[in-house]
C-alpha cells in the first residue's frame, strides 16, 4: 500500500490563496510594503546620483567663476545640486543686506569708495537655513524605509502566530496531529515569516545605504557654506 502524501504548494500567489483570511490580509500588507520601499530605493538612488553629480560640477564651476553674480547667471545649469540651492538663497540674502548697507550709506554724510557690508548674522542663518532645507529633501522617504524594516519582520511574526493557531485549531477540530491537518497552518506561518523578511530586508539594506550617501550630501553642503561664509567675510563685511 502506497503511503500518503500531503502535497504543500509553495508558490507566492499558492501562498497567498492557501492562507486564511487573517493572514492573508497581513500579506498582501507586507507585499505592498515592499513594493512601495522598492519603488522608493529605485527613485532615491538616482536621486543621490543626480544630486552628488550636480554638486561636484557646481562646486568646480563656482571657484573658477570671475564672481558671485556670473554664477547667479549660471545656476540654472545645476538644478539638482543642493550646494547650488543654498548658494542661491545666500546670494539673495546677501543681495539684501548689500541694499539696506548702501542705502544706508548713502544717506550719511561719509562717502567712502568701497562700502562694507553689516550683518554677516542674518547671512550665516540664511545659509543654516537652506542646509537643513536640502538635507530634509535628501532624506526623504527615508523614514518610511526604516519604519519598513523594523516593523515588517512583526507582521510577518504576527503572522506566524496566526498560522500556528490556525493549525491548533484544526487539531482540536479533527482530533488527530496528521501531517495532513497541520500542514496548511504551518506553511502560512512560515510563509508568511519568509515576506516579512523578504520585505524587510531591502529596506534596512537601502536606508543604511542612503544614509551614507545623505551624510555625504550633508558634508558637502556643509563645507561650501563654510567657505561662502569666509569668503564674503574676507571681500564684503567689516571686520567684527
Amino acid at each position: 500500500m502506497a503511503a500518503a502524501k500531503v502535497a504543500v504548494k509553495t508558490g507566492v500567489i499558492d501562498g497567498i490563496l492557501g492562507a486564511g483570511p487573517a493572514v492573508q490580509g497581513l500579506l498582501l500588507l507586507m507585499i505592498g510594503l515592499s513594493v512601495v520601499s522598492w519603488a522608493i530605493i529605485i527613485t532615491k538612488r538616482k536621486q543621490l546620483k543626480e544630486m552628488t553629480d550636480a554638486n561636484e560640477l557646481f562646486v568646480d564651476a563656482f571657484w573658477k567663476s570671475a564672481s558671485l553674480e556670473d554664477m547667479q547667471k549660471r545656476a540654472h545649469e545645476f538644478a539638482n545640486s543642493n550646494v547650488c540651492r543654498v548658494f542661491l538663497a545666500a546670494f539673495q540674502e546677501l543681495q539684501r543686506i548689500a541694499e539696506i548697507s548702501v542705502g544706508s550709506k548713502n544717506n550719511d554724510s561719509a562717502n567712502e569708495p568701497v562700502v562694507k557690508l553689516s550683518g554677516i548674522d542674518n547671512l550665516e542663518r540664511s545659509i543654516r537655513k537652506a542646509s537643513d532645507a536640502e538635507i530634509a529633501k535628501a532624506e526623504g522617504n527615508l523614514s518610511f524605509l526604516a519604519t519598513v524594516g523594523s516593523t515588517a519582520p512583526f507582521i510577518g511574526l504576527l503572522g506566524t502566530v496566526v498560522g500556528i493557531m490556525t493549525s491548533f485549531s484544526h487539531i482540536a477540530a479533527s482530533g488527530s496531529a496528521s501531517l495532513a491537518v497541520v500542514a496548511p497552518g504551518i506553511s502560512e506561518a512560515l510563509f508568511s515569516t519568509a515576506v516579512g523578511l523578504f520585505a524587510a530586508l531591502p529596506a534596512v539594506a537601502g536606508y543604511n545605504y542612503f544614509i551614507g550617501r545623505v551624510k555625504r550630501i550633508e558634508m558637502e553642503v556643509a563645507s561650501f557654506g563654510s567657505d561662502f561664509l569666509n569668503v564674503t567675510k574676507r571681500n564684503f563685511f567689516k571686520e567684527s
